[in-house]
This record gives structure tokens, sequence and C-alpha cells, in this order.
């Protein structure tokens, strides 16, 4: 559609174009802060082993997301979620949880955390209209990269963790409902 505009679809109540933006913005910031925590945790506990390496990578990747929401933040003048603290440890312990029940566990992590993340991130670039190609973008970019990552985690064997549905299943309720939260605390 050509020079579709952010919000053009709204029905009564939703929000406004720039409440959508600063959602959005606020929510990827939060999502990408706790994806850093997720590696972080993981690399406690297997940074050591022979995916010390690859999970360096993915968090490389989840920390220039996370810098671009940062700076989206300041320059936007949006409210960052007040949920920060929380998921600072939340993301820790599930990384480190996960890591801790083995290398599948962690990827296993990886996958359901990314898949989550790829839903979330095709709806924002579907809602996001031409005056916001360069946001729009940016989660493209971005949601390659997650991609990506779940693929990594496809490729360590991610599907043979132990309860790897019922595990996976877990991971991405709880990256629904941090979603949701984030989005308006």
């Amino acid at each position: 559609m050509p020079n579709r505009e952010t919000g053009e679809r709204r029905l009564p109540g939703d929000p406004t174009p720039r409440e959508y933006v600063a959602r959005t913005i606020r929510v990827d910031h939060a999502g990408e802060y706790g994806a850093k925590r997720i590696y972080q945790g993981q690399l406690a506990v297997l940074g050591r082993t022979k995916y010390g390496p690859i999970l360096e990578h993915m968090k490389a990747q989840e920390q220039v997301h996370l810098d671009t929401f940062a700076g989206l933040i300041a320059k936007r003048r949006v409210r960052p979620t007040a949920l920060l603290p929380i998921w600072h440890v939340a993301g820790f312990a599930l990384g480190a949880a996960t890591a801790l029940m083995g290398h599948r566990a962690a990827m296993a992590c990886t996958v359901a955390v990314e898949e989550a993340i790829d839903e979330h991130y095709r709806a924002q670039a579907e809602t996001l209209g031409d005056d916001e190609a360069p946001l729009r973008a940016d989660i493209e970019r971005f949601r390659a990269e997650e991609l990506e990552h779940r693929d990594i985690g496809l490729e360590n064997e991610a599907e043979l963790a132990p309860a790897y549905k019922l595990l996976s299943a877990a991971i991405k309720a709880g990256c629904k409902v941090a979603i949701r939260v984030s989005e308006r605390v």
C-alpha cells in the first residue's frame, strides 16, 4: 500500500499513532533488555563451553537492538517500562535456569523467545506506516536477526531438550504476558 500512515486503520478506543509508536518503542526496549539478560544468564552457566561463542554472538546482536531502542527512548521522549528491574532479574534467571538444565534447554529457551518475538515484530512492522519507515526498517532488520537466533537454537538441538514442547509453551506464554504488560506499565 503506497503512503500508508501509522494508525490509519485504527478503531475507536485504539491507541493514537503517537501512543502506538511510544508503546512499540517501550516494549521493544524492554524485550531487548530482557533478551540481553537471558543471554547473560546462559553465559554465566555455559560461557566456558563450546556454546559460549554462540551465546556471545547472539548477546552482541541483542545489545545492538537494545542500544537502538534506548536511543529512541531518549530521542522520542518515551517513558521506559517501570518493569525493567523485574526483567533484569527474570531474564537472567530464565537464562541461567535453562542453561543449568543443559545446552539443549538453553537453546529451547532461545527458540521459544525468538518465535514469540518474531510474531510480535511482524505485527508491529505490519502496523507501522510509511511515516515510521525508519522504525519499521529497524524492526524488520532485528526480526531477521531474531530468526537467525531461532535457527541457531534449532541447529544446536533445542528440540531434543527434555519436555521441549512444555518448556517452549511456558516460555512463549511468559513472553506474551511480558509484552502486554511492558507496553502499558
